[in-house]
């Protein structure tokens, strides 16, 4: 189809592509496999990167997401037999899907669990007590120490991921009083009027329990035998320029790029941050407040995106609705990836409870974004 651009047109009519409104994959909360179960704020279900995994990959396909949060694509890739590839400026992300990509054995866990003293001294910080029971954050402490002191080999990076989810959140699972979801951890002073709001004070939590407790959860669905692999590439890079990822080298694509002015993922995961002793160098992690900044980063990323992609490479990129709909970002990554070199075959709208439509932009339903997910498939020009 001929791609028309005339700015002098609404933004919504600036490209004219096939749009398929559909229930493509299930939006149930567990039809994941159990190994996705880390909590990270603005993530995808599984199940949305495993279609495109099947729809576009030939057998040990090469699957790359350059902002992979906690690594949802690249464990779908895996689980399907296919090479991991992923990138995020947040080390974070790296201590939340490494581990998950070659998990140690439920014996292993338990046996180094036993081992580990968390006894110690530290100077704690006052602060984190509207979080945490004294005796829990000394174990925090603890934990903190141990993971420090080492380069840490498969079960102890494991035990750090587990427990570094398990802060802070809004049941008795996590280390922490009721609080926010785990996928934002509020501040201090929130912090404080939850709890006067609540009238709670936090308990003790056992944190080896817990991380045996997730443990087994995260491991109670089986993994294919070829799940384990030693291939997987994580980087810490920006997504525009990541000169480890060789020319042409990369069959799909799947990924979901920082919204518009809407999540603060540095804000979101400060107590993680903190756990892990992660400093990020300020503004790395983007947070773009104008629509005209988060097109011009996103055509430097889909420059790189074209040099590692293969001609008969695919991308779907999921994007969401910022600002009640008033901008559906789905305008801006036509421009941008059209800038680059790229054309924009159709958007995908998954939406849970759909009417069927074949038009330019006139989606009538999950139009506000909450039910649905908005994916643009883009191809190489020519």
């Amino acid at each position: 189809m001929q791609l028309a651009f005339d700015f002098n047109l609404p933004k919504s009519c600036l490209l004219y592509v096939p749009t398929e409104v559909d229930e493509f994959w299930t939006a149930k909360q567990r039809a994941g496999h159990s190994i996705h179960e880390i909590s990270y704020r603005a993530c995808y279900k599984p199940q949305l990167p495993a279609y495109f995994v099947q729809k576009f990959c030939e057998p040990a396909s090469i699957v790359y997401d350059p902002f992979m949060g906690r690594g949802t694509t690249l464990i779908e890739a895996q689980l399907h037999g296919h090479k991991a590839i992923g990138n995020d400026i947040n080390p974070l992300s790296i201590i939340l899907t490494s581990p998950r990509l070659d998990p140690p054995t439920l014996a292993d866990i338990e046996k180094r669990l036993s081992e580990i003293d968390l006894s110690n001294d530290a100077e704690i910080d006052q602060d984190l007590l509207v979080f945490f029971h004294e005796d829990t954050l000394r174990e925090i402490y603890g934990w903190r120490t141990y993971f420090r002191q080492k380069q840490l080999d498969k079960v102890e990076a494991w035990l750090q991921m587990v427990a570094c989810s398990r802060l802070t959140g809004h049941s008795t699972g996590f280390f922490s009083v009721f609080t926010l979801p785990p996928n934002l951890a509020a501040s201090v002073t929130s912090q404080q009027k939850i709890n006067e709001k609540r009238n709670q004070t936090p308990e003790y939590r056992n944190t080896k329990e817990l991380i045996l407790r997730k443990s087994k959860q995260l491991l109670r669905h089986s993994l294919p035998d070829h799940f384990w692999q030693d291939d997987a590439v994580l980087l810490t890079e920006s997504a525009d320029n990541t000169p480890q990822i060789a020319d042409e080298s990369v069959d799909l694509v799947v990924t979901s790029p920082p919204f518009l002015d809407t999540v603060d993922y540095e804000q979101d995961n400060w107590l993680r941050m903190w756990f892990c002793d992660i400093k990020v160098e300020a503004g790395k992690i983007w947070q773009l407040k104008s629509l005209e900044d988060w097109v011009a980063r996103m055509t430097d990323v889909f420059v790189e995106l074209h040099r590692i992609l293969k001609r008969t490479g695919r991308i779907a990129f999921e994007v969401g609705e910022v600002r009640k709909g008033a901008i559906l970002l789905e305008d801006a990554v036509f421009q941008a990836s059209v800038a680059a070199g790229f054309v924009p075959e159709k958007l995908m709208i998954n939406a849970q409870h759909f009417t069927k439509t074949a038009n330019c932009w006139g989606v009538s339903n999950n139009n506000k974004g909450t039910n649905s997910n908005r994916i643009v498939i883009l191809k190489k020009d020519g």
